[in-house]
């Protein structure tokens, strides 16, 4: 069975940096990408940053440049690196695995997800 464990949370203060990690375990279909989305209080979840297997990467505009995606395959892990934090990115991050099935039919994956609080 599929399990991804997320880790690195925690509480900062403004312009602080935090690290996100993502283990997958259990699957077995191809991975088409490796993602990071948010959910902020009174908010709907966002995509914050996707990495494809190809290694391309997607960034929302309020994280560009402060936030950098990165994975390592053969682990199976996702990596969020947060710099330059601010309390706007406040929210709890969940790790995503999308994974193709069969042609035209992909299946996600989750992290329990993990609570970042950037203080003022």
């Amino acid at each position: 069975q599929v399990q991804l464990v997320e880790s690195g949370g925690g509480l900062v203060q403004a312009g602080g940096s935090l690290r996100l990690s993502c283990v997958a375990s259990g699957i077995t279909f191809s991975i088409n990408a490796m993602g990071w989305y948010r959910q902020a209080p009174g908010k709907q979840r966002e995509l914050v940053a996707a990495i494809s297997s190809s290694s391309s990467t997607d960034y929302a505009d309020s994280v560009k440049d402060r936030f950098t995606i990165s994975a390592d395959n053969a682990k199976n892990t996702v990596y969020l690196q947060m710099n330059s934090l601010k309390p706007e990115d406040t929210a709890v991050y969940y790790c995503n695995f999308r994974v193709q099935v069969i042609l035209a039919k992909t299946r996600n994956y989750w992290g329990q997800g993990t609570q970042v609080i950037v203080s003022s």
